[in-house]
């Protein structure tokens, strides 16, 4: 039903100068990922507000500086926070920028909300705290459950995208009739319209959430992740050896690796380079299956495509190179002759830019501990559903016995029905959820001990050592002593690296 609120918001305008400013009949609301993550007690970054019935003239004049380009929106004089005019919005052409939007006093806050992705995202708040849902996103955030407002949400091909990301970032289901929809998106060639810019946007985003894995997982059940990185998509189905990848799927261990980084809070080049590492995979002949010989090389020309088409960063870009090109041998670096060992740390450019080399160890460490690490994880899992179905099990006898008094044992009187049933329950907008509307998250899987939150691996102990050594060596005197004859400069340099390498395998 439509929101009827009074014309001024008094709580909010008479301790803010810069609202007192606007008419009497505009209303202002704080809408979107703000209310959503005060719900879930998550901290709040970002604040936007909608303002219903006003006109840019009225922003104006009460002091705020416009910013929007394709539709008014306006900074608070002070707080820079953004505010938005109520707006409509029509398809009116191919791609997400292909929309007209309408902006009037007579656009409703309801209308507002009715053009945004998720239900989670389109509820607000009144500057006394009321909330204003009118598509049940409270409801599907107990629930865990992504959801759209309405069928407008396949004009918009970005969205895909997005709920992939928000499903990595709260580990929520997607509705039946909303991953329905993101296939017909994804069978259209809307995909195909979206920036390079956006997709990296929104990959980059969804990397650095908590479970990066269930982005590949929501974009391949649609069908997108084979229209915008075809190079992931193709690992799905190839077989590995199991005695090293127990997993066996190429596609799984891509997963894996990206939640075990995502809980040593890896920078993004790291997370990057592993989402690239084995792309060979996918390219070795099926006749040689589950060998995957020169995969490493196979993997960089493919990296190189995947970044040139979502136009990665730089950093991103070289961490990824770096490590599919290296990662194999960076694990078997103690093995190595002192000319390999020395063109890995020259291409890391460990001596000019040691966070490189960082890059590739953090990648090779998560390479090697990520089969441990799915193994305690997997155990949590179990022990979390046996303690889920324990619960269960007390719910149904404290029902059956004849102490329980409306479904609550009368020794526990003082807790409500839902903190009985589910101890675990968790506290979302000042109301306690469990039993089957919402279980508390599995606690994070306990990672090995070690640097970064993970046991450092002797082949990167090693590395950092190689590194050290050729640090030390004094290029300056070499230069010196070649100062006459410069063009001998450059052997002299190797030379003296191969021989300080060779010293440093000797001594361990």
């Amino acid at each position: 039903m439509p929101h009827n609120p009074p014309k001024r918001q008094k709580e909010q305008t008479s301790h803010d100068p810069v609202l007192t400013r606007l008419p009497e009949t505009v209303r202002v609301y704080e809408v979107g990922g703000a209310v959503r993550d005060a719900l879930l007690g998550r901290p709040v970054a970002d604040r936007d507000y909608v303002v219903v019935g006003a006109t840019p003239e009225a922003m104006l004049a009460a002091g705020f500086r416009p910013v929007g380009r394709d539709f008014p929106v306006f900074l608070h004089p002070k707080t820079q926070e953004e505010y938005a005019l109520a707006r409509a919005e029509k398809k009116s052409g191919r791609g997400y920028r292909g929309f007209t939007f309408y902006t009037d006093p007579s656009v409703t806050l309801e209308d507002d909300l009715c053009r945004r992705d998720l239900t989670i995202n389109a509820m607000a708040r009144t500057a006394d705290g009321t909330l204003i849902d009118p598509y049940g996103g409270e409801r599907d955030l107990q629930r865990g459950v992504l959801r759209h407002v309405s069928s407008a949400f396949v004009e918009d091909p970005l969205r895909v995208l997005r709920v992939a990301r928000f499903a990595a970032r709260f580990d929520f289901t997607l509705a039946d009739e909303t991953l329905a929809l993101m296939r017909r998106i994804a069978d259209s060639d809307e995909l195909s319209t979206l920036a390079a810019e956006r997709l990296w946007q929104e990959t980059a985003r969804a990397l650095m959430t908590k479970k990066p894995s269930r982005f590949l997982q929501v974009l391949r059940d649609c069908g997108a992740l084979e229209k915008v990185m075809p190079e992931a998509a193709a690992l799905y189905g190839v077989p590995q050896k199991p005695e090293h990848h127990p997993e066996i799927d190429v596609g799984v261990h891509i997963e894996q690796v990206l939640d075990f980084t995502a809980q040593r809070n890896d920078v993004l080049p790291v997370r990057y380079a592993l989402l690239c590492h084995d792309l060979g995979k996918g390219a070795t002949p099926p006749q040689q299956w589950p060998s995957h010989r020169g995969h490493e090389t196979r993997s960089v020309p493919l990296a190189q495509a995947l970044s040139a088409r979502l136009k990665v960063p730089v950093d991103c870009s070289d961490a990824a190179q770096l490590v599919a090109h290296w990662h194999g041998e960076a694990l078997r670096a103690p093995e190595l002759n002192e000319e390999t060992l020395l063109m890995m740390l020259m291409a890391a450019d460990a001596l000019r830019r040691p966070h490189r080399l960082r890059w590739l160890i953090d990648a090779m460490t998560v390479d090697i501990g990520v089969k441990e690490w799915a193994e305690q994880e997997s155990g949590i899992r179990d022990q979390e559903s046996e303690k889920h179905h324990l619960t269960r099990s007390r719910e149904a006898a404290k029902k059956k016995s004849p102490l329980s008094k409306g479904g609550v044992g009368e020794a526990d009187e003082g807790l409500s029905p839902l903190q009985e049933l589910a101890p675990e329950a968790i506290l979302i907008g000042g109301e306690v959820w469990g039993g089957d509307e919402f279980l508390a998250p599995s606690p994070p899987a306990p990672l090995p001990q070690g640097e970064r939150g993970g046991e450092t691996p002797p082949a990167a102990r090693f590395l950092e050592g190689a590194a050290r050594v050729l640090q030390n060596i004094d290029a300056a005197a070499i230069a010196r002593d070649h100062a006459n004859d410069p063009v001998t400069l450059p052997a002299a340099l190797h030379a003296a690296r191969i021989a300080a390498l060779a010293g440093y395998k000797r001594g361990l």
